[in-house]
């Protein structure tokens, strides 16, 4: 079954059949209920590939993530899927596993797609492969990196609403000595976090102390390791905010090996509020980042720049919040 045929057993022509496919506003209402009709009878299926040859769009979107076993970015895929599919289009997603050379890969299979943009939220990419995008006029939107250009927009994550609102529950709990637990070091993201949690701490008037900051790897294994050298210490922090929850979740499995109790001895924070964060015990204290809210802005974006992808991109953002369950206490009365 082609167009030809669906256009015979509706009774119009081959073009109005493709411009019914391709929502046309040049066609009648009654003709694009009729040829609707006839589409899903026969269960028609168009072919992309033509589709995206002669109108140079693929209807699609590209979605690279670094890591699919952090709950975070399935919770976002699906709330970008979710959009995607309501404004009638598909989503082609791939995964980095915080390697560039996959990148690479990545991009490349988004350019012989043909895809209409890129939503880009791993952030160790090198500046090459994403100007292979830019020069093939395919749009792009990163997070948190800082850069706009032609062609590229940014969301930034705003990490000072959240940090101060953790820090200054932190202190009314009278903690004084707060550590930090970050990502891969060198990432942009894990930079930017790690600064904000240093001017956070600054502005309730806390000094920072190296020895408390941390690098862990945005998984449960580096949590654990990192907390594990932070309560080893002999002067040690009484509560530690982590760069992601599953950092945050493996702090807290170390931690109770350990002998400590939480929030008895230590108060831990998270960071994102992944669904996890609230059924784990205790149930745990985090910054919440909402994946719908950034899954609408990226698409806002790229659907911005869909039309014209030579246009300067624009900076954006999106808040955290911080959410108070049981991870949080009191600072030990030792420690005060």
């Amino acid at each position: 079954m082609d167009m030809r045929e669906i256009a015979k057993l509706a009774g119009v022509s081959s073009a109005t059949v493709s411009r019914v496919i391709n929502g046309s506003s040049l066609v009648r209402p009654e003709t694009v209920e009729r040829v609707r009709k006839v589409i899903d009878e026969v269960k028609f299926f168009p072919n992309n590939s033509a589709t995206t040859l002669k109108y140079g769009r693929s209807g699609t979107y590209g979605l690279i993530i670094p890591d699919i076993t952090n709950p975070f970015f399935p919770e976002f895929i699906k709330s970008f899927e979710g959009i995607v599919v309501e404004n009638d289009q598909e989503m082609l997603m791939a995964t980095t596993d915080f390697h560039s050379g996959r990148m690479q890969q990545s991009i490349r299979r988004m350019l012989i797609r043909k895809v209409d943009g890129v939503a880009l939220l791993a952030s160790e990419i090198e500046t090459e492969p994403f100007e292979d995008l830019i020069q093939n006029r395919v749009p792009l939107v990163t997070m948190d990196r800082g850069h706009i250009g032609n062609g590229l927009s940014d969301v930034a994550i705003n990490n000072k609403s959240g940090m101060d609102q953790a820090l200054r529950h932190l202190k009314d709990l009278r903690h004084k000595k707060i550590g930090y637990i970050g990502g891969f070091a060198g990432l942009t993201i894990s930079d930017h976090r790690v600064e904000a949690f240093m001017r956070a701490l600054k502005r309730v008037d806390i000094v920072p102390r190296p020895e408390f900051i941390k690098v862990g790897n945005y998984r449960i294994t580096g949590g654990m390791t990192a907390m594990t050298e932070l309560l080893s210490l002999k002067d040690r922090p009484t509560a530690v905010l982590a760069a992601n929850d599953l950092t945050a979740i493996g702090g807290m499995r170390a931690a109770m090996k350990m002998g400590f109790s939480i929030p008895g001895d230590l108060s831990i924070i998270g960071f994102d509020d992944i669904d996890m964060s609230d059924i784990v015990h205790p149930p745990l204290t985090t910054l919440r980042l909402s994946r719908h809210e950034l899954a609408k802005v990226f698409f806002d974006a790229l659907e911005h720049l869909k039309s014209k992808p030579h246009a300067q991109g624009e900076q954006l953002s999106v808040k955290t919040s911080l959410i108070v369950r049981e991870s949080t206490g009191p600072a030990p009365k030792r420690s005060v």
